[in-house]
């Protein structure tokens, strides 16, 4: 649970940077974000959520 909030915030921070920036504009960002809306209630939101998981888990082994 603690992942999948930080990862969303961490992403809508990225979103309002890129569309304060004149990266992307509301358009494009309304569609993003209504896509990933979408496929998290699609079939592939718990293979999403693995990988996701997985790559958490290997930043967490590494051990500098």
């Amino acid at each position: 649970m603690a992942i999948s909030v930080s990862a969303v915030l961490l992403l809508a921070i990225i979103l309002v940077v890129m569309i304060r920036g004149g990266k992307m504009k509301t358009g494009p960002a309304i569609v993003a974000a209504l896509f990933g809306f979408f496929l998290a209630s699609s079939g592939m939101a718990p293979s999403i959520h693995r990988f996701l998981n997985s790559i958490a888990q290997t930043i967490n082994g590494i051990k500098l």
